[in-house]
């Protein structure tokens, strides 16, 4: 039995609003069954003695001090902007809502 079958790819779909065909529904069932299954096999790989990793070089942030520098009044950086109301940039709407 698959780790992941057609009625489980038809709610996932269902609930991120993804209208699939019969056809895609099983080629998806399939492909996300290998997907499982390898992640278990790497997973029964890594024993008790291998650490978990999320990247395989060692990371470290370089941070610096947060230090307030020259700041732009409101009308300085205003000045460039092609269109202003109120103290602020205007924008066109994207959303047809109120």
């Amino acid at each position: 039995m698959a780790a992941i079958n057609r009625d489980d790819v038809a709610h996932l779909a269902r609930l991120a609003h993804i209208e699939m065909t019969g056809d895609e529904l099983d080629r998806m069932a399939g492909e996300l069954a290998v997907i499982v299954d390898a992640v278990k096999s790497v997973s029964e790989a890594a024993g008790a003695d291998v650490p978990a990793t999320s990247h395989p070089i060692p990371l470290s942030n370089v941070l610096r001090e947060d230090v307030v520098g020259h700041v732009l009044s409101q009308e300085q950086a205003l000045s460039g902007a092609p269109d202003a109301q109120s103290g602020r940039f205007r924008v066109p709407a994207i959303l047809e809502e109120d």
